[in-house]
């Protein structure tokens, strides 16, 4: 099943007509964008600190760090710093000792608007190293909507999903392969875009990548960063990496973890 059969109306219940989806998405972010009187807005991390339960040592010490939406963000240094448990608390997994995670919206002249909202576990997707040892499906497509629910929805809420979907697909380019296919028999590169495409699907407000060219060869990994650079001009990608000088150039705003849990704003070195 190709990715144009799989879109087809008879399985999801819309047009997968080109026109029609474009003027859709336009559609939904008007909807949403109703909501919003704001400029712009922000993912902030206020003195952050994380001491696993029983042990007396932090990981991480009073962090802070902000991004602005649809901006790529990098942290980068020594291995066993924190950086992995920064992304792990960000997305939920484990929860700080102190500090907060809130999204700030900001107007015209940078002052804040109303009042911060904590970010969501559930609206925050993360991509973790070597990503293709989780997938769980037995076919491409049954792994991009693992995660969807299964009760009857409305019609708007099946169409907004489905945009979602040929989102996701287009973004990463799996529209050349079969959706039927297994995931564990694609490549490297195609593993990796599969795993890109399953947080994409959600949407969320921040998308987190924990080492995303580890492993990959060096056609693979040009082809990840350039799905990256088209990825941030929707999404707000904040990434933990050695391969710097690969992922400079898309570069808005870097950090580095120092070891014992100390994050300081720095430029990416090369």
């Amino acid at each position: 099943m190709e990715a144009s059969v799989a879109l087809s109306p008879i399985l999801l219940g819309i047009s997968s007509n080109r026109t029609s989806y474009s003027h859709s998405r336009r559609h939904f972010k008007k909807r949403r964008a109703l909501k919003i009187v704001s400029d712009f807005s922000k993912i902030e991390v206020k003195n952050l600190s994380y001491k696993p339960p029983g042990t007396q040592q932090s990981i991480l010490k009073d962090v802070n760090l902000s991004l602005r939406e649809k901006r790529f963000g990098l942290i980068f240094g020594r291995s066993g710093s924190g950086k992995t448990t920064l992304l792990q608390i960000l997305a939920g997994l484990a929860q700080p000792t102190c500090g907060s995670i809130v999204v700030q919206k900001y107007g015209f002249d940078s002052s804040p608007v109303e009042p911060s909202e904590t970010l969501l576990p559930e609206r925050v997707g993360i991509v973790f190293q070597f990503p293709e040892r989780y997938f769980l499906a037995d076919t491409v497509l049954e792994e991009i909507t693992f995660g969807w629910p299964r009760q009857r929805a409305d019609a708007l809420f099946r169409e907004e999903l489905a945009l979602n979907l040929q989102y996701a697909i287009s973004s990463v380019g799996l529209k050349s392969i079969s959706l039927d296919e297994d995931p564990r028999a694609l490549s490297g590169g195609y593993k990796r875009r599969l795993a890109l495409a399953v947080q994409l699907v959600q949407m969320p407000d921040l998308l987190l990548l924990d080492e995303p060219l580890a492993g990959l060869d060096w056609k693979a990994r040009a082809d990840v960063v350039n799905l990256l650079k088209n990825i941030k001009k929707d999404l707000t990608i904040l990434v933990v990496s050695h391969d710097l000088k690969e992922l400079a150039p898309l570069v808005d705003k870097s950090w580095k973890m120092e070891l014992g849990g100390v994050l300081k704003e720095a430029p990416v070195p090369l």
